[in-house]
């Protein structure tokens, strides 16, 4: 693998206050990640131009706004987000699959292909099976997974957001051209933090992971553009 195949799997979360911000981060990492994630956080403080300020910079934007709603109300806001110009956008898979078909048939028909790839949420990188239960959901958490990535295949979407842990269970049965988008990634240099279904970068790049979306480990670096370096030589050192 080379390094810019490596640098393009990581998406850079964005999750800053301010336009300022954004420029400063999107200044020093464009050309050193592939992509930047505006979340909810950023984009509830900024709007449309927290995605603007990075395509300034060149950068490529994934809009993770997870939008769970009714159908068309999640098939407007997609054509929206759409008319952004981003490259990823998301909704949550627990919508169903009337609300995913909405979403993705509205895009399709509009934007042909030209637009961005749409993913659906499984189960949230932070969730344990503790925590499925409590919202009355008795499945295991990798049953679910595979369950909700297999309902977003079939309703059209392009890919899944899924810890790195589930990777393998997905492709076998979505196939190696849906996307897998893994938060839950920590580099060796990187603590833990709140996440708790986590592997390395190389492992989720060799377990199939097409995108990798690391946050804190990069923005909390002494100098964060040396950090994604480093997550780059991690992944190019274990995926020959």
């Amino acid at each position: 693998m080379t390094s810019d195949e490596a640098r393009k799997k990581v998406i850079f979360a964005l999750d800053v206050n301010g336009v300022a911000e954004i420029d400063r981060y999107a200044g020093m990492l464009s050309g050193k990640v592939g992509m930047f994630k505006v979340g909810k956080e950023l984009f509830t403080s900024c709007g449309p131009e927290a995605v603007k300020a990075v395509q300034r910079h060149g950068g490529q934007v994934f809009l993770d706004l997870k939008y769970h709603d009714i159908p068309n109300t999640v098939a407007k806001a997609m054509l929206e987000a759409s008319r952004l110009g981003v490259q990823l956008a998301n909704l949550h898979a627990l919508g169903g699959g009337e609300m995913m078909e909405t979403a993705a048939s509205a895009v399709r028909k509009e934007f042909g292909d030209q637009r961005p790839r749409l993913l659906a949420v499984t189960i949230l990188t932070s969730s344990t099976e503790e925590t499925l239960r409590g919202v009355g959901i008795e499945h295991p958490v990798q049953e679910m997974v595979v369950r909700l990535a297999k309902l977003a295949k079939d309703s059209g979407m392009d890919g899944v957001v899924a810890s790195p842990l589930e990777i393998e269970l997905i492709r076998a049965v979505c196939g190696p051209d849906f996307l897998v988008v893994t938060p839950g990634v920590r580099p060796s240099f990187a603590s833990v933090d709140d996440q708790k279904r986590i592997m390395t970068p190389a492992e989720a790049v060799g377990a199939g992971a097409d995108y990798l979306v690391i946050g804190r480990p990069i923005a909390k670096a002494d100098d964060p553009a040396a950090a994604a370096d480093l997550i780059a030589a991690e992944i190019i050192a274990g995926c020959p």
